[in-house]
């Protein structure tokens, strides 16, 4: 009997609560098809809270649910009875299910049906009268179907992408997205801007706000403020932190010298962010960790003096080194970062690493897109067009993990002025004073080297032992090479090493040695010319061939196809004898003969003005006034020019020059650097811009090149032009003799200083530069 009795009870549970989830079932298809036809796309289960309003709908909704709980209740009180062992009470429930006639069950399931059928027809009622009354509110009944606008033409398929993905992100609920396409046509016109504005939407109701009124930037010289912003617990930040302490006095006596050169100019205070990406947690801070042990310290130098620079020119400043504080500062909406910012913009400028980029394009959504114009990149080795440009650098070969972002070119700030294209930010080095000059000369030890390289790995260089052997007849030599326990053997034991020094105990080592030697790596670092402004002569190996990413490890994969022909191509080119010699270190006679003359040689120490406190401060003064990319620049050529009747276009050949320059009104046309710096030349086949201007004594110019992409450029230089055409290449303008054809340049992201091809003279807009200050022209400030 009892056997019986749970094969009889089991089916008839399971048949209870088929009626309970049969009834909700209908009543909500019932109800979905009044949705669905308001929108398609939506699940017949959407129902939207407030279309369900009044006393009508909230009673029929109430009785509804307190015949679903009945049936739970009972349902509940039968599961109680099947899990007993009451063989009487089992026995009575039995005989209960005997008495049911499958005929008289099949009645009640229909009575069940047409009552919630009923139900739902008062409930569809109910809906249209609310559904009316929403119609008056906020116009017609096609209010939310999807515009066909020409000037919208992504409209429809981001409609389409946010049925299908609205739910990806939670940060479209926080825009008020609730699955409706209403919500989505309000975000897509409204928060973002791919659909128009919609005119049943009050556009006053979420003023724009405006930027607060710009105040006068005031020279400061008091870093304390500045102390507290850049933060604690890192390694990195407090070496930051010493050296912005250590070069404070120098910084106020710079700021003092610049405020009487700009008592005339008034400045306006910019609200900056600075990012720095390689410090977060989320990047993996690979170098905290290594500050103490030997670690590339050039990229916190030059961060800190980046930020004692914004600070001391009397900009806002605020400081991120955590995507938290990225996200507090920006207005970033809560979610995986689909979303735009919340919003305004509250900067007017930003500087960020690449692994900032990264994490701003993560975190801000489309806002990058819009906003990108306030960005300025720190890139330690430079970003060339060809690899900045996304389409251009995947179909030519050009593509690395490292460019693709579409940025102006001047937008990449470098730590030395080797890449023409990119604006040259640079760092400080100590400044001394006469009496500090004086002293270093008359204690110079005449026979003192220091190798530079304070990582063991560095050290591991081929042929060292030859050149060094040679050192050693002539010289002592100290070495800085991190340890813990004992010495690297990769350290000759001749070589006195006197482990990682703090900053202040290398200055002084510095001041005493006569020579320091580079092994060839680091490239391009900072300590050279802390060298040669503490009195040292740099010996440093030639590269033959020059290292590029054709050939070498290190480069491979950066977004530069420059060619490095020494270990400090700075040092070479701008400082160069007596103070910098560059030398082939596989070469013994060579190498025996230059150290030989060292020994003879006095120098007085020198550093370049452009790496001074006041250098570093002049030029971003200069860039923060002056570079705008925001703003749209003025087509050109203008179609009212006077020149245009005139073959040479507005270029003229000054007396006693062989280079072009800007003959017509300078000052007719917004530029900067000012037109009366343009300098126009060809040149040769198979050399870049770059190198043709330096040969000419001058620095290639970027910004010049909107004003030579122009016919008349090619018939001021006698490059006749059977052919002219316009396309996207790197190397345009140019100019291929073999074909007598002239191209010029279709997309200005692309105009591009780096470069060459033996098929090609390109067209180079050169410009002088400051003596000291190869970054502003003569009349850049």
């Amino acid at each position: 009997m009892v056997r019986r009795c749970l094969l009889t009870y089991k089916p008839f549970r399971i048949f209870v609560a088929g009626i309970g989830f049969f009834s909700l079932c209908f009543l909500m298809t019932s109800l979905g098809g009044q949705f669905s036809a308001k929108r398609p796309a939506d699940s017949p289960f959407t129902v939207r809270a407030e279309v369900l309003s009044g006393h009508e709908s909230r009673g029929v909704l109430r009785k509804i649910s307190d015949m679903l709980e009945v049936i739970m209740k009972r349902m509940d009180a039968l599961s109680k009875l099947g899990n007993t062992t009451d063989t009487h009470r089992l026995e009575e429930l039995s005989s209960a299910l005997d008495r049911i006639q499958p005929v008289g069950l099949v009645e009640r399931i229909q009575a069940i049906a047409q009552n919630m059928s009923d139900m739902a027809v008062r409930v569809e009622q109910i809906l249209q009268r609310s559904m009316a009354g929403n119609r008056v509110r906020e116009g017609t009944l096609g209010q939310c179907e999807t515009p066909k606008d020409p000037r919208y033409p992504d409209c429809p398929s981001k409609m389409d992408w946010m049925r299908a993905r609205w739910t990806s992100d939670p940060c479209y609920a926080f825009y008020g997205v609730d699955g409706s396409d209403c919500s989505f046509l309000v975000y897509l016109s409204e928060v973002e801007w791919f659909c128009p504005p919609l005119a049943w939407r009050n556009q006053t109701a979420t003023p724009t706000l405006q930027p607060p009124p710009k105040i006068q930037a005031v020279l400061r010289s008091d870093i304390g403020a500045l102390l507290e912003q850049v933060g604690a617990g890192k390694e990195s930040l407090s070496f930051m932190k010493r050296r912005i302490r250590r070069m404070a006095a120098q910084w106020a006596a710079a700021a003092r010298r610049l405020d009487d050169k700009l008592r005339r100019h008034r400045r306006e205070q910019q609200r900056v962010l600075v990012h720095v990406g390689f410090l977060t947690e989320e990047s993996g801070d690979v170098f905290s960790p290594k500050v103490l042990k030997g670690g590339p310290l050039g990229e916190m130098v030059q961060w800190a003096d980046i930020l004692t620079a914004l600070h001391v020119l009397g900009h806002d400043l605020k400081i991120s080194v955590s995507l938290k504080e990225l996200h507090g500062f920006l207005g970033v909406p809560p979610g995986r970062g689909n979303c735009p910012l919340t919003g305004p913009l509250p900067f007017d400028l930003i500087y960020t690493d690449y692994h900032g980029l990264q994490q701003m394009k993560h975190h801000m959504g489309l806002s990058l897109r819009k906003h990108k114009c306030h960005i300025r990149v720190i890139d330690t080795f430079g970003t060339e067009p060809a690899y900045n440009h996304e389409e251009y650098a995947t179909l030519h070969g050009y593509r690395t993990n490292w460019g693709y972002w579409n940025l102006r070119g001047q937008q990449y700030m470098t730590m030395f002025p080797h890449t023409p294209d990119n604006s040259f930010m640079g760092f400080v080095a100590e400044e001394l004073n006469e009496t500090e000059r004086r002293n270093i000369q008359r204690n110079k030890v005449h026979n003192m080297a220091v190798v530079y390289g304070k990582d063991a790995s560095m050290w591991k260089v081929s042929g060292k032992e030859k050149f060094l052997a040679i050192l050693h007849r002539y010289m002592e030599i100290h070495g800085t090479v991190y340890y813990e326990t004992q010495r690297p053997p990769e350290v000759p034991a001749f070589v006195k090493n006197h482990g990682l020094l703090p900053q202040q105990e290398l200055q002084q080592l510095l001041r005493q040695a006569k020579l320091f030697i580079g092994f060839g790596f680091p490239y391009e670092g900072p300590a050279p010319l802390e060298a040669i402004a503490n009195g040292c002569i740099f010996l440093q190996p030639k590269f033959n061939p020059s290292h590029s990413s054709l050939n070498h490890d290190f480069f491979r994969g950066k977004p530069t196809s420059r060619k490095v022909s020494s270990q400090h191509p700075y040092a070479e080119q701008y400082i160069g004898r007596p103070h910098v010699i560059t030398i082939d270190f596989n070469n013994s006679e060579e190498f025996d003969a230059t150290v030989r003359e060292i020994m003879r040689m006095n120098v007085k120490p020198f550093l370049p003005y452009e790496y001074t406190c006041e250098g570093m401060l002049e030029r971003v003064h200069a860039y923060i006034q002056n570079q705008d990319f925001c703003r749209p620049e003025a087509p050109f050529p203008p179609v009212n020019s006077s020149w245009l009747a005139g073959a040479s276009g507005p270029f003229v050949l000054p007396p006693n020059s062989s280079i072009l320059t800007w003959g017509a009104n300078a000052s007719a046309h917004a530029a900067w650097p000012p037109l009366s710096a343009l300098r126009l030349l060809a040149s040769p086949e198979g050399q870049s811009c770059v190198r043709a201007c330096q040969t000419a004594g001058l620095v290639c110019e970027p910004a010049f090149y909107r004003f030579i992409n122009i016919r008349e450029a090619f018939s001021a230089l006698d490059l006749q032009c059977d052919g002219l055409e316009s396309e996207m290449n790197h190397l345009f303008p140019a100019f291929s003799a073999e074909h007598a054809e002239c191209g010029l340049q279709q997309d200005p992201l692309l105009f591009s200083c780096a470069g060459s091809s033996g098929r090609y003279r390109r067209l180079c807009p050169c410009r002088d530069y400051r003596v000291g200050q190869v970054a502003l022209c003569r009349d850049c400030l």
